[in-house]
Formats: C-alpha cells, structure tokens, sequence
C-alpha cells in the first residue's frame, strides 16, 4: 500500500506589521512604576477599594460586596493579606467567629500607585 502524498499549500505572504507604539505613562513589566499585577485581578482591587472607602470590613461583608463564595474571597484575601496590603484580625462575637479586614498603609500606598498609573494610561489613551 503506497503512503499518501501530502501537498504542501501555499501560504500567502503576511502583510508587514507597523511595530507597536508605545503608551506615555505606562510602566514597564517589571520595576517601581511597574503595574502592580497583585492587585489589578478583579477581586482584589475590588477588596482593596472596598477597604480604602471603610474603616474596615467583615468576611461577610466583603463577600457581600463582591458576590463571591467564601472560597474564592478566602484565597483573594489571603494573597493581599500575605503582601501585607491588608490585615486580618479574628474574634467571636458569642460563639460565632468574625474576621474582620482593613487596610495597611502599604497597601493605601500600593492602592494609589497602581490608581495613579491606571490614570496615566486613560490619558494617554484619551489624548489620541
């Protein structure tokens, strides 16, 4: 039995790629002015905002908030927790435990860095 014979097809010739411009205002990948990728996840800015505008936050107030499960919230909080954005204190209130969150002064002054580079790169892109 003979092996098929596979044509080769022919592609056509991409057209050349202008090279990417890039954006006054937007930090490098890596480095002081970088964006801060711990918080830019969804839920996480969203805890850290919450906890910016409050003096501080129950579990159960920031699952609220979120609409999120207790899962996801507990391994959201625990990453900023870890970063020490945020502090964590637990208590009972009776027999019923209560975790209650706010907000370091790293994580106000990491908040606001990556705040004032999002507002960079919205200028910029307004300003074309």
């Amino acid at each position: 039995m003979a092996k098929p014979q596979h044509k080769r097809v022919e592609q056509p010739e991409k057209e050349p790629v202008a090279p990417l411009r890039t954006v006054r205002g937007k930090a490098a990948a890596e480095g002081p002015l970088a964006l801060d990728r711990l918080i830019h996840e969804r839920l996480r800015l969203g805890i850290l905002s919450a906890l910016a505008v409050n003096d501080s936050l129950t579990f159960n107030d920031l699952k609220k908030l979120m609409q999120t499960t207790d899962g996801n919230l507990s391994v959201h909080a625990r990453k900023l927790e870890e970063a020490s954005y945020i502090a964590c204190a637990k208590s009972f209130e009776g027999r019923v435990p209560k975790t209650e969150y706010t907000i370091t002064p790293s994580g106000r002054r990491a908040l606001e860095r990556y705040l004032d580079h999002m507002e960079a790169l919205i200028r910029a892109t307004r300003e074309r």
